[in-house]
């Protein structure tokens, strides 16, 4: 049992919206977003020290820029592992492979400024050199969670399908039948509500990367007569307004032309602006940093609320102070879907703890590369969305 008071919102807070009508968008990216080709490599050499030793500190942040990545942070780990050729193939898994641009994985130059963890984290975060023996929180902050009945995924419904959207682009590129379609993009989804139930897709806006030769009337037809059918499903309808590509030409994409950094798509990694947000990003980060691994627990124990009946709607969150183990405070809005003193009597059930998190999502595995992209929710090989 949580061993720190659970708490609800005030009634004045409960009421459900019954007949409200209102419209909801949210945004994606594609994994050749300059942002999220950041997000993957700090992912993926996270995950080359975890295969090696499981218990690493990895703080991994990065920056690309034309040719040039640039790899900062702390990480300390028994794990020897060259970060050169990581980069270098994370970047060509996403596509970035021709040699006339400035950003390519054979002919970029890497720049590496990193330390070891400060052993002033160290000694609150070790459980044993921690005062109570235990393993503290990596840092002070708070996390969210959250779930939704409104679609299969327990996700918004705006967000999910702004990342099919852009899954489904990167996936006919990797086809090959669309050979001009290049790894950079981004799309955003307005739905229609009524309360809490979503009527319809009412816009989309699709802006893909292309190759010059391309025009922008196929694009168009492209998206409008076989991306969103097949990918919006039974949410399309031949009334929705599309944007494609809204300035005309988008030839010039990823880091060739854009700067990225780590942690910049907090949003659409999440709830797509649908639930509230700490503001701790996740990738690059191990699952010590309550920022990633108690941000994914709280999701783990909304999905339990509304898989329980309580509610149709559910967010936690729980804050924590940096080197202690038990929270702050945990807190369950139900938002008028469900009876909170039920869903909070649900909640003292499960230890937000970090040691008891890890254990119980079984974190210290190289699972965090099949985070980075298209949400760290919603996707079924997950542990916290089982």
């Amino acid at each position: 049992m949580v061993d720190v008071a659970v708490e609800t919102s005030t009634p004045a807070t409960q009421t459900p919206l019954k007949s409200a009508v209102y419209t909801f968008t949210s945004e994606s990216v594609s994994e050749g977003h300059p942002d999220k080709v950041c997000d993957y490599i700090a992912d993926s050499i996270l995950d080359a020290y975890i295969a090696q030793d499981r218990h690493s500190r990895v703080a991994c942040e990065v920056l690309c820029k034309e040719n040039t990545v640039v790899l900062g942070g702390e990480i300390t780990s028994a794990g020897r592992v060259d970060h050169e050729p990581i980069v270098r193939d994370a970047i060509r898994e996403i596509g970035y492979t021709d040699r006339a641009a400035a950003f390519n994985a054979t002919d970029v130059r890497i720049v590496q400024i990193i330390s070891k963890q400060s052993p002033d984290i160290a000694q609150g975060v070790d459980a044993d050199k921690n005062m109570d023996r235990e393993q503290g929180a990596g840092d002070q902050g708070i996390m969210f969670g959250y779930a939704t009945g409104e679609t299969p995924e327990l996700m918004p419904l705006a967000i999910q399908l702004a990342h099919q959207l852009t899954k489904g682009l990167a996936d006919d590129r990797r086809t090959g039948k669309y050979s001009w379609i290049c790894p950079d993009a981004k799309s955003q989804v307005s739905v229609r509500y009524e309360g809490n139930t979503p009527l319809a897709v009412t816009d989309v806006l699709v802006s893909t990367q292309h190759s010059a030769e391309i025009r922008r009337e196929e694009i168009v037809a492209y998206v409008r007569e076989t991306l969103a059918p097949r990918v919006l499903r039974q949410w399309f309808h031949r009334d929705i307004r599309f944007a494609v590509n809204p300035t005309g030409s988008f030839v010039q994409g990823g880091p060739s032309a854009d700067c990225g950094v780590t942690g910049r798509k907090i949003i659409a990694d999440t709830y797509g602006g649908a639930a509230h947000h700490g503001g701790g990003a996740f990738s690059g980060k191990d699952p010590s940093k309550v920022d990633r691994s108690a941000a994914y627990f709280c999701r783990y124990v909304a999905r339990q609320i509304v898989n329980s009946g309580l509610a149709t709607r559910a967010e936690i969150q729980v804050a924590y102070a940096i080197g202690v183990a038990r929270p702050t405070s945990v807190k369950v809005e139900t938002f008028g879907t469900g009876e909170n003193g039920e869903a909070v009597g649900f909640v003292r059930k499960f230890y937000f703890r970090p040691a008891a998190i890890i254990e119980r999502l079984d974190l210290l595995r190289p699972i965090y590369r099949q985070t980075t992209n298209y949400g760290h929710f919603g996707k079924k090989a997950l542990a916290w969305e089982r």
